[in-house]
């Protein structure tokens, strides 16, 4: 076959039209305000652009400002740098302030919420300590949730379990954790461990202890909880919120599966609000928690570091509340 050879294009005889015929995405009645020095959060947070990360932490403070005057619930899945980064007040100011109706957590947010409450401090130089085999193996952490188990009735998930355990201890930190706030608030907590992923799990108290019958227990719980973010009546609108922050694999998981037991079992869901917080995107998150199980738009990407997000999210939650 011969090639062809091509001419250049004719540029004069485009069809064009007027800019005011085109649709826009943006428009200068958008711009960014500009509060004065000193200026209260409120005049603050109103001046942000509508657009992206701003349009959607918006979104997310009057979704969970919308459940809560319907009384549908607000869910937070916390994975562990939440409490790393200093941010276990702010989870548990809004579960006293009844604004969070649920947390769960994996394994290694309640190891370090424990140890904050016990000690003071937690999370190891891992880079060093599995060097001479000395991580995970401090002693009070895996002592203190072989005892929270054995001392829980028998009917009584992990995140209750450790949490009500936490009270009973009188330790020094209790009000810095979120397990503790659950517990003092009857809000519903849980913990999803992967069996062979947490420090606790090396030690023998904790492989022999009932861990892994009250971590299913409380798969059982967060499914009712996530049944019950339907709307209070069909029509009503309004239904809960589920806010995944900075677990990229675990929680995503969980609660894809929690979807499919309440869709399976009755629950209408289309309406539920979900949020994915992180510093970066992640795979799961993305289609477990704001793709698959909602409606387009009804899926909230915040992307920033939790020391940031969570105390403006705190902040325009008690000012609209």
């Amino acid at each position: 076959m011969t090639p062809k050879r091509y001419e250049p294009v004719d540029l004069a005889r485009l069809r064009t039209y007027g800019i005011a015929q085109r649709a826009h995405k943006f428009d200068s009645h958008d711009t960014a305000r500009l509060p004065e020095k000193g200026a209260r959060f409120a005049a603050w947070w109103d001046s942000l652009p509508p657009f992206l990360g701003a349009k959607n932490l918006k979104g997310l403070a009057d979704a969970i400002l919308a459940a809560r005057r319907a009384d549908r619930p607000v869910i937070f899945a916390l994975g562990a740098h939440v409490v790393k980064v200093g941010c276990s007040p702010i989870i548990c100011d809004l579960i006293e302030r009844g604004l969070i109706t649920a947390v769960a957590m994996n394994g290694a947010t309640a190891i370090h919420d424990v140890e904050v409450a016990t000690f003071g401090q937690t999370s190891e130089e891992v880079a060093d300590t599995i060097k001479d085999g000395s991580f995970g193996m401090v002693r009070e952490t895996p002592t203190f949730f072989a005892e929270a188990l054995a001392a829980a009735p028998p009917e009584e998930g992990l995140g209750a379990a450790i949490g009500q355990h936490v009270l009973r201890s009188g330790a020094a930190g209790a009000s810095l954790s979120i397990l503790a706030a659950a517990a003092r608030h009857g809000v519903s907590s849980t913990v999803h461990v992967a069996l062979g992923t947490d420090t606790i799990h090396m030690h023998d108290s904790v492989a022999r202890s009932s861990l892994a019958e009250r971590s299913t227990t409380d798969f059982r719980v967060i499914c009712a909880a996530v049944a019950d973010m339907a709307a209070s009546a069909p029509g009503a609108g309004t239904s809960g919120v589920w806010v995944n922050v900075g677990s990229a694999v675990l929680l995503p998981e969980v609660f894809l599966k929690a979807v499919a037991v309440a869709r399976n079992l009755g629950a209408n869901l289309d309406d539920i609000t979900t949020a994915n917080l992180d510093m970066i995107r992640h795979y799961r998150p993305s289609e477990n928690v704001t793709g698959r199980p909602v409606k387009k738009g009804r899926g909230l990407s915040i992307t920033g570091h939790h020391e940031i997000m969570l105390p403006l999210l705190r902040q325009a939650l008690i000012e609209g509340a």
